[in-house]
């Protein structure tokens, strides 16, 4: 699997989300935030600053899934992408 041009292969994190008091916040809270995390399997042929492995945060909005040999995983574009940690 290689990705061409500008696209990254991601795997969404699930993770829970806390206040800084230790709240769990519910799933209706979580819609309120606007970025997501995951971690790249595969960034694309021009996609420069982004590599295998790394965390990212990317718009909620983006990106297409894709089941391949039953795992899922979504496509996005390097532009949706706001920060690499």
């Amino acid at each position: 699997m290689k990705p061409i041009n500008k696209y990254i292969i991601i795997e969404p994190i699930k993770e829970e989300l806390k206040t800084e008091s230790g709240l769990l916040l519910s799933v209706e809270d979580a819609k309120h935030f606007r970025y997501k995390k995951a971690k790249v399997i595969k960034s694309g042929t021009n996609v420069e600053h982004i590599q295998k492995d790394d965390i990212i945060f990317y718009d909620k909005n983006a990106g297409h899934d894709l089941l391949l040999v039953d795992i899922p995983y979504t496509i996005i574009l390097e532009r949706d992408v706001v920060v690499v940690l």
